[in-house]
């Protein structure tokens, strides 16, 4: 049923979505007859009634079973791939993770006494065996996934690759398609030309895995601190319904919620730490700088000395700019005080509420703009060959850690210019601003540790 029991008091739970009844409604029904309940909160997929069937369907066994040849070991499996030190280190964690399953053989049998491993996160299945790549903004994660896919497929699996973000989902297409030429692949999002084939592997965005119940033998969700992924139950119960029982989960960020680096810092929840990128030089540190706020340089018509000083050594180096700023009416009065205090014409603002964002977004990517006032709509999936990152109204409320650290993260991703600049512009020191710095430093610390960093890299450059 489209609602299912849960006491005998008649507390239901829409099986579609996971949703309670908080969000169930009662109204009289003309196929039962009586006061039928329907949830709200998926009702743009169509009306989930009590009386009402919901049709599953049902696993299917791929036609071809294929097992890997026992003479190809694990690390042979991995070297295929061309991966960094760090790369191969955590792709092996990872790999033996999911070949690990003591109570299940592919394809699609479900795991017989427990054997799952608890990830110590609440309010999921507990037979998911959840593991967390923890990898750096830049760390190649794509590169590090495809042999875990392989080896799903080579057992005559299915693999699912979820994000919550539809651009991602798009260009890993064409990525996947080159690494996997003889694998069916489907990508679904809102509006794509597939929408029923099965395929080898799955290319999704979060809202499209409502469509599938214990469909896939390993699942990889990409950015699961992204909006609108986290922090929405909903979207949390359809990817744990994608999973076969006691199938393996890969969970990839560059900065988990809170309480998953807590479970994984106290061995709850297995894990894999990549701490540098994939051309081995450290990551950018912020350089933390005092100013005023935004809205004090919008009302004298001024920019701080120390803002158009680092602002015109990133231009004179060649470098395009990230400025983000904390809220959307900001970015285009911002960009018009740029513009005027550093006479360079080629300023740009753009935001979510921008029809033109993405018209902007390639005018940056080929150089046409220099400078790009923004939010954190562009803190992720958006990379500048050679760029430098100033974030202003660093100690506002809406710039937690995490986006700090993915902001942060836009400089110093390409290979030709690993070193580049970043600046917390704020009027006061704040725990996020302090975290941040200290995650990008600790993972540059444990990158130099365990020797991942290129021999000839000086140390981490910071904005100043």
């Amino acid at each position: 049923h489209g609602g299912g029991r849960a006491d005998a008091r008649r507390r239901l739970r829409c099986r579609r979505c996971g949703s309670g009844e908080a969000q169930l409604r009662r109204t009289p029904c003309l196929a039962c007859g009586r006061l039928c309940a329907y949830c709200e909160a998926c009702l743009n997929m169509g009306r989930s009634r009590e009386c009402e069937l919901l049709v599953l369907g049902v696993y299917i066994p791929h036609r071809h079973q294929r097992l890997t040849p026992p003479a190809f070991s694990l690390r042979d499996r991995l070297m295929k791939w061309n991966l960094s030190p760090a790369q191969l280190d955590a792709a092996g964690e990872a790999l033996r993770f999911i070949e690990s399953s003591p109570s299940r053989d592919l394809p699609g049998k479900p795991a017989i006494g427990a054997g799952a491993v608890s990830s110590g996160l609440s309010g999921e299945r507990p037979d998911i065996r959840n593991f967390l790549l923890w990898a750096v903004t830049g760390a190649g994660k794509t590169e590090m996934i495809f042999p875990l896919v392989d080896s799903v497929l080579s057992r005559g699996g299915r693999a699912l690759i979820a994000s919550p973000r539809r651009d991602v989902i798009l260009e890993l297409d064409p990525r996947i398609r080159r690494a996997f030429p003889e694998a069916e692949v489907v990508t679904l999002y809102g509006g794509s030309e597939q929408r029923w084939e099965r395929g080898d592997i799955t290319l999704s965005t979060t809202h499209q895995l409502f469509r599938f119940h214990e469909a896939f033998d390993l699942v990889i969700l990409d950015e699961v601190d992204a909006f609108p992924y986290h922090g929405d139950p909903l979207l949390k119960y359809a990817a744990d319904k994608s999973c076969l029982p006691g199938a393996p989960r890969l969970l990839l960020s560059a900065t988990p919620p809170r309480d998953m680096q807590r479970a994984a810092k106290r061995g709850a929840l297995a894990h894999a730490r990549v701490p540098v990128r994939y051309h081995r030089h450290p990551l950018p540190e912020p350089k933390l700088m005092n100013a005023p706020t935004v809205n004090a340089m919008l009302q004298t018509g001024k920019l701080p000395g120390a803002l158009i000083t680092a602002m015109q050594k990133s231009l004179n180096r060649g470098a395009q700019l990230f400025v983000f700023v904390q809220k959307i009416s900001q970015a285009e009065p911002l960009a018009a005080l740029i513009r005027s205090r550093l006479q360079c014409p080629h300023v740009a603002a753009t935001s979510s509420q921008d029809p033109d964002r993405a018209a902007k977004v390639m005018s940056f990517r080929s150089s046409d703009i220099r400078i790009l006032v923004t939010t954190t709509i562009l803190e992720r999936g958006v990379t500048i060959p050679k760029s430098d990152v100033f974030i202003l109204d660093a100690d506002g409320k809406l710039f937690d850690e995490a986006s700090l650290v993915q902001m942060a993260g836009r400089a110093g991703r390409n290979a030709a210019d690993p070193n580049g600049l970043v600046y917390f512009f704020a009027k006061e020191r704040n725990q996020s601003q302090l975290r941040a710095f200290k995650h990008i430093r600790s993972m540059n610390r444990i990158a130099k540790d365990r020797g991942f960093l290129l021999a000839s890299t000086a140390a981490p450059r910071t904005g100043g």
